[in-house]
């Protein structure tokens, strides 16, 4: 069964679909809201897909791969359950993603994490992440801050740091450099979300 788009009333009814079904699917979801949200809803509806999504995702160098990751990110905006299955393989590959498209809706993804994990409310992120994953993603977050990426991404990963550094007392401190070093050099957007994470560091 070769699903083209991607057909709910058929992945519900025979409860299967193959990686390179979910691969064709993908190849249409574009930039617009609606289909990465009904894609988004399919995967939430069939958490079977995910494994998949997650391995067509980690194929860093397939440019499918990134309209894998928009979908995880609108489906990790609704709800982050669907993933806490599998954080383990998310925290230990994300750092590999490096197209920019991908890269913008990974680091999302670990800003939705990390700040769950730091809310007041208590939820299944908390329990989910380990010291383990809070290490591995606070090392991909500064790669992101030192190697050439777009704004996006380092704001995202500055949010995550300034919270993980209520968890690891050398991470401000080091924060902090960065932030100061690549200041001059930064885009009028880098530099607001510099002032404003340094202003709470100070």
């Amino acid at each position: 069964m070769l699903i083209s788009y991607f057909d709910n009333e058929a992945i519900l009814k025979y409860n299967f679909v193959t990686k390179e079904e979910l691969y064709h699917s993908l190849s249409y979801v574009d930039h617009s809201r609606k289909k990465r949200l009904e894609m988004a809803d399919l995967v939430q509806k069939n958490p079977n897909l995910v494994p998949l999504l997650l391995e067509i995702a980690f194929t860093v160098d397939d440019a499918i791969s990134s309209r894998a990751c928009w979908v995880l990110e609108f489906a990790a905006k609704e709800t982050l359950d669907f993933i806490l299955p599998y954080v383990d393989t998310f925290t230990k590959k994300c750092g590999s993603v490096h197209l920019d498209s991908s890269v913008r809706p990974v680091a999302k993804i670990c800003e939705y994490l990390i700040m769950a994990y730091f809310s007041r409310e208590k939820n299944k992120v908390q329990e989910a992440l380990k010291e383990q994953h809070l290490k591995q993603l606070s090392a991909v977050c500064f790669d992101w801050l030192i190697t050439e990426q777009k704004v996006a991404p380092q704001a995202y990963a500055m949010t995550c740091l300034l919270l993980l550094g209520r968890r690891f007392d050398w991470i401000h401190p080091e924060l902090k450099l960065i932030l100061e070093r690549n200041y001059a050099l930064g885009s009028a957007a880098y530099k607001a979300r510099a002032r404003m994470i340094l202003a709470k560091l100070a």
